[in-house]
Order: structure tokens, then sequence, then C-alpha cells
């Protein structure tokens, strides 16, 4: 069977929902190692690393490393290394060296590794190390068994989330998706025995080398239980029969437990041909601008086609 991995899990190890399990580098939380260590980006906050042994790329590799990593993920990744002296050297390593010995035991480090670090809150630190972890290995082929197919699992999503514009409880990924732990764990939560942020979702995604092949989820068909999970979100039962007519009738005639999941067939055809980019495989895929070329697609629509519709167009784009 595939390796199941657990959404927390996932993070705190490779940095992504979506792991490559070719690569052979993981993340080490460093928080509690190096937010203090007088370096100003780590102070309160999460800080992760990624060591890698082995190390021989040359100062200008490290900064295109670094800069494409920012580009990637929006986020800044620092370094330093422990060179074939047994010294701290390069990047942030003057932050270092008083607590010289204490780094080296705590992340393992052997003469010639080289240090990746991320900083900023959890999920973010963990993320921009995931980015990292993927670009580095150009850098550390010895750490990337690139000739084959790695597959696992990621479950246990969770349910709900912080909003970042509204700083208030919402659903994570799929509002209708069972909650582990069912009508029970949510009325926990309800009464505050429980925190919501900690429900996870019987959600599932089939990874390979990096990729995500399928996504599925068991669904919740119990109308009191989705119900229930709503109210979390401030949403009543009115407001789950106004906004999801559909479902909630469906559901109220008694709907049998169900599950399903969507394979992303161009996706496998991808890596199955060793592409690194799905456009290689698509027969006509659209460009940079989201235009399809082959048909001639978006085009001028005319006036008989937006009264179908009923759209009306309030204003003209400018020439």
């Amino acid at each position: 069977p595939f390796l199941r991995i657990p959404f927390p899990q996932a993070m705190e190890t490779y940095g992504t929902d979506k792991p490559d399990l070719r690569i052979d580098l993981t993340l080490t939380d460093a928080t509690d190692l190096l937010a203090d260590c007088g370096f100003g980006p780590f102070a309160g906050n999460t800080v992760e690393a990624v060591p890698v042994s082995g190390f021989t790329a040359t100062r200008k590799q490290i900064d295109k490393l670094c800069a494409d990593v920012e580009v990637q993920a929006g986020e800044k990744v620092y370094w330093f290394r422990l060179d074939e002296k047994g010294e701290l050297v390069g990047g942030i390593s003057k932050f270092l060296q008083d607590k010289k010995q204490q780094v080296i035991d705590a992340l393992g480090l052997q003469p010639g590794a080289f240090v990746g670090l991320t900083a900023g809150k959890k999920l973010t630190a963990q993320k921009t190390a995931g980015v990292f972890i993927k670009q580095v290995v150009a850098l550390a082929p010895q750490h990337f068994n690139k000739e084959q197919y790695a597959f696992c699992w990621i479950v246990d999503f969770p349910m709900y989330e912080i909003g970042e514009e509204s700083g208030e409880l919402e659903f994570c990924h799929n509002p209708f998706s069972m909650p582990n732990g069912g009508l029970e764990i949510l009325k926990k939560a309800a009464a505050g025995e429980v925190d919501p942020l900690t429900i996870t979702a019987f959600q599932y995604d089939l990874v390979c080398n990096g990729v995500e092949l399928s996504s599925g989820a068991v669904r919740n068909h119990d109308p009191e239980i989705m119900i229930e999970a709503f109210q979390l979100v401030r949403l009543g039962e009115d407001d789950v029969k106004a906004k999801f007519p559909a479902m909630y009738n469906a559901f109220t005639y008694g709907a049998p437990p169900h599950a399903g999941i969507a394979p992303g067939v161009d996706r496998m055809v991808m890596l199955l041909a060793g592409e690194e980019s799905i456009r290689e495989i698509i027969p006509f895929p659209m460009n940079k601008n989201a235009q399809d070329l082959m048909m001639g697609a978006p085009s001028f629509v005319t006036d008989a086609q937006l009264n179908e519709l009923n759209i009306v167009c309030t204003k003209l784009e400018e020439e």
C-alpha cells in the first residue's frame, strides 16, 4: 500500500502537501534553537531548517537559489555552511557563533553541509522551506533519486482555518466533506470543548513525485452533521437551505454514505511521458495570457449572444 501521511506531518516534514518522496531532504524545526540568536527575521517567528549534506555549490549558485525561492514562495530564505574545517561560514553564520556546537549537534551537521533557513508564521515558514527543498536538489543531485515513481496518500486535511482577510473561522477546503469524529466532534467544538482548528476532514489526495494526481473525500451526507459543520462558520440551517438547496434537499431523502475521487489523467500522462510541465502533453495549451490560439479564444461576442444570456456590458474596454 502507498504511504499515508497526515497533512500536519506532511507540512512539518516536507513543507508541502504534495511531497516529492524521491528527495531525501526534510525540515527540522529550529525555532527553539535559533529564534533568540539575534538575527532580526527569526525573532518571534517559527524557524525551519533544511540541512543539505555534501553541498559543493558556489556562492553565485547559492545567491541564485535564494532569489529563485523568493520569487516562487514570496518569502526570503537564509543560509550558512559548515566548512571542511568545521567552522560556520557564509550567510547568517555570524549570528550563530555563540551556539556553534548546539547548532551542529541539533541539525546533525557534518563538514561540507549547507543549511537553508526560513522564518515567519508556522505555515509560511514550512511552505517556504518546501519550495527551497524542490529548488536545492538541482545543486545537490545526490539527494534526488529521480528514476522512480514515489506515491503517497495525504490524509487528514484540516476542516477549518482562520481566514486571512476575515480573521474568523472558515472552511479550509471542501465544506461538504465528512469531519473525522462526525457529529460528536462538531458539538464539542460548538461547546468550546475542542478547538475547531484541530478538526480534520475525511479528505485524501494521491500524490506522485510531487504532483497531485487525484483528490477526493468522503461526503458529508447527513443533513444534521452538515448543519452543525456550517454553524461553526456562522451559517445557520436557513442559510444552508438558501445557499445550497439542491445539496440539502437531496440529502434529506436519506442518501447513503458515499465517497469519491477526481483523477487528473492529464497529470498521469505528464509523469508517464517524463515531462516537467503539463503544457507539454496538452495538444493546444493556453499561452501565458490564457489565450487558446487554436480556437482563437477568447474572442468578441455578439449582442445576440449577450442578450441570450441576459448579460449587459456596462463599460467598454478602452482602446
